[in-house]
């Protein structure tokens, strides 16, 4: 369905750190990039992600009610996603739990303050 999200940065080197580790528990690692973005993921391996200065030269902000997810294959990985995150400096949106609906999530801020999650389903959809 999405072939990748690209969120804006005000500090590329600062927030390709972030990633860096973030993609790393994914098994991806940067695949394309310049000195105005990256792009982290496989070819033809889903969707990615990207962090790009913004093309206008204006700041990077935030999206209000914009989120990406990262999609884990267990709660033990979304702890492990969400902790790292964490320790890497993110700030907590919400921790790591069930969210009813056999929904596992959970929720932090990058360094540039871009809302993202880490989530599992742990049964049938909508049961």
């Amino acid at each position: 369905m999405l072939g990748y999200v690209t969120l804006g940065t005000n500090d590329l080197e600062k927030a390709a750190a972030f990633y860096d580790k973030i993609c790393a528990e994914f098994g991806v690692s940067r695949m394309m990039g310049d000195e105005n973005f990256i792009a982290w993921g496989k070819p033809d391996g889903g969707a990615g992600i990207g962090l790009t200065k913004p093309f206008n030269g204006e700041p990077a902000t935030v999206g209000n009610g914009v989120m990406a997810a990262f999609q884990c294959e267990s709660p033990e990985q979304v702890d492990k996603v969400y902790n790292l995150a964490i320790s890497l400096g993110a700030k907590d949106e919400g921790p790591a739990g069930d969210r009813g609906g056999n929904f596992y999530a959970g929720y932090f801020r990058d360094p540039d303050g871009n809302k993202l999650n880490a989530f599992c389903m742990t049964g049938p959809f909508g049961g």
